[in-house]
């Protein structure tokens, strides 16, 4: 899967999609498990060492059916938390 990055307001955002249930050695994925999903928000900086980043897992109930899925809502996530940063703070201070 190609890495999709999505600027949003100065911002990269960097949806994380992975297996909900972890690939045995051995075993092929079991993709009928399902998705789960994060979010990395990252200043956008030529030099990668200096720029300051930061990871958000989504927390949702059941698994996402699709890759597809995970992806578009870790983007939208991603997009909400830049959105509802309060003034005065950024997005490295915490949620």
């Amino acid at each position: 899967m190609a890495d999709a990055i999505h600027l949003y307001k100065g911002l990269e955002v960097h949806p994380l999609v992975y297996l909900h249930v972890p690939t045995r050695p051995g075993f092929a994925p079991d993709y009928d498990e399902g998705f789960d999903a994060a979010v990395r928000i990252r200043e956008p900086d030529g030099d990668s060492f200096n720029a300051r980043s930061r990871v958000f897992r989504l927390h949702v109930d059941a698994p996402f059916l699709s890759a597809g899925d995970a992806r578009r809502a870790s983007t939208a996530y991603g997009e909400l938390l830049i959105d509802k940063c309060v003034p005065g703070k950024t997005i490295w201070d915490g949620e």
